[in-house]
């Protein structure tokens, strides 16, 4: 019989640790003096207890490994039980979301997908942005761990070929999850500090500066007005641009750097592609705008750069309303949001790699069909592919569109149109946050959907953050059985 303590242990800690975070939006809740502290005050009371319970029932069953079962199970749980208490804030405080709303914020938070369900963001207290920026900053981070640790020693979706890459642990997932998020979390508090500074040096209060600086290096796009990124002039913009791309690429890259090494770094052909893919898209699309207005305009250069950065790395802010451009950049930004970030980072969706193992993959065919008796191996950042890992990244793929295509389906029969229904499955399984039309597009948001479909959308969320497999795993009949 699968043992749940050691996982209920772990789950407990975790909900307790995200209690007391609780206690940082009720202080800027004290200090703005607004009357809403008390909201956070009941909601870190009932998640500390709730979660030092469930650890001290589990203590007795903690050791000081994961089995492959139980390490699938936890790393699913966590992104469930997290949204839950998540969500207390949102559903006891002055937003009054229903359950629906409170989790399906919660979700997108934590998963960073950005997708919002509140209005009047402007006029929310200070603490609920806080917490707002804060879930996004912790799921940034705890999801850069799961990337680096546990989907590696699940093999899924090809994340194999990244697990021993920069840390040697003896094999344990629990010891290797404590080194990595040790090492990450310095790196990730310099990248937010530093991302905060600047935006304040560039014109925004300092308490705005901070949320933002945790929703750009989280590359999850929450932001403190109605109006995105497009509240604040060109020099936050580019600083914006630049620390999603940052938070974009392989954090053992800047491990290795600390250890005194950049060359992984310049020689990542994953970093590479990301960059490259980031210039093409930026030049077709500020050309595509120019030839509309007649005039080349650093405003429209600007734009361009900024929205498919942010949609490419899945942050999902916006500086403009895309949709007014023409067909050509809004299919560009679907498609672009599909491909995503590199591996070990805070972006989301397929990733880069995996585009390249495919390219890879082809190639092999391909001149296998040209000399049938030759051997050609794929190869990736120089290395021989195995069948395995190239055998999970096709699986991942195939999932991937199954599962997009089920949840636009599922959506649909809600009562949406084609164009939201796609494009929402698409936000939310690649995490990306805003959708194509009107009401969920970038001038928009999920408000107005139906509760059938943000439970379905925060599901897809859920989902997609973890990379389909983590969580499908688990409705099949052999895990569970003994």
């Amino acid at each position: 019989m699968l043992d749940l303590r050691p996982v209920g242990y772990v789950i407990g800690l975790l909900v307790a640790a995200l209690g007391l975070t609780m206690l940082a939006p009720l202080a800027a809740d004290l200090i703005a003096d607004n009357g809403h502290w008390p909201v956070f005050l009941e909601s870190a009371i009932i998640t500390v207890l709730t979660g030092g319970l469930i650890a001290l029932a589990c203590a007795n069953g903690v050791s000081a490994g994961l089995s492959l079962r139980q390490t699938f199970l936890l790393t699913s749980l966590v992104w469930l039980m997290l949204p839950l208490f998540g969500a207390l804030p949102f559903y006891i405080g002055a937003t009054n979301a229903t359950v629906t709303d409170a989790f399906f914020e919660a979700m997108s938070g934590l998963t960073t997908t950005g997708a919002t369900v509140f209005s009047g963001l402007e006029a929310l207290p200070a603490g609920i942005k806080l917490w707002r920026g804060t879930l996004q900053w912790l799921g940034g981070v705890g999801i850069i761990v799961v990337a680096m640790v546990f989907l590696p020693e699940l093999r899924v979706g090809g994340m194999q070929i990244f697990r021993t890459e920069g840390f040697e642990t003896g094999g344990k997932i629990l010891p290797r999850a404590g080194e990595i998020a040790s090492r990450i979390s310095v790196i990730y508090v310099a990248l937010t500090v530093a991302c905060a500074l600047t935006y304040s040096a560039f014109g925004m209060e300092t308490f705005d500066a901070l949320v933002h600086a945790m929703t750009t290096v989280s590359t999850g796009g929450m932001a403190n007005s109605d109006a995105s990124m497009a509240f604040y002039g060109e020099a936050v913009h580019y600083t914006a641009s630049i620390f999603m791309i940052l938070a974009a690429l392989p954090f053992v890259r800047y491990v290795q750097i600390l250890a005194g090494t950049a060359k992984p770094l310049l020689r990542d052909t994953q970093v590479h592609a990301f960059l490259v893919i980031i210039f093409i898209c930026v030049m077709l699309i500020s050309a595509w705008v120019w030839g509309r207005e007649g005039a080349v305009t650093e405003l429209a250069f600007r734009e361009a750069m900024f929205n498919v950065t942010s949609i490419i790395s899945g942050t999902g802010y916006a500086s403009a309303n895309y949709m007014e451009w023409g067909t050509f950049p809004v299919v560009m930004f679907f498609f672009i949001g599909l491909i995503g970030g590199c591996a070990g980072s805070t972006a989301c969706s397929i990733k880069v790699f995996r585009y390249q193992l495919l390219v890879a993959s082809i190639k092999s065919q391909i001149r296998q069909i040209h000399a049938p008796s030759g051997v050609f191996v794929p190869r990736y950042q120089g290395r021989p592919v195995s069948d395995e890992v190239l055998n999970s990244v096709m699986a991942f793929f195939i999932v991937f569109l199954l599962t997009l295509g089920l949840v636009a389906v599922l959506l649909g029969l809600t009562g949406l149109d084609f164009i939201t229904s796609v494009s929402g499955a698409a936000a939310a399984i690649a995490n990306i946050g805003p959708g194509l039309g009107e009401e969920i597009g970038p001038a928009g948001n999920y408000a107005g959907l139906n509760d059938a479909a943000k439970w379905i959308l925060a599901m897809a969320m859920f989902i997609g953050r973890l990379e389909l497999m983590a969580v499908l795993v688990l409705f099949t009949r052999s895990f569970w059985r003994v």
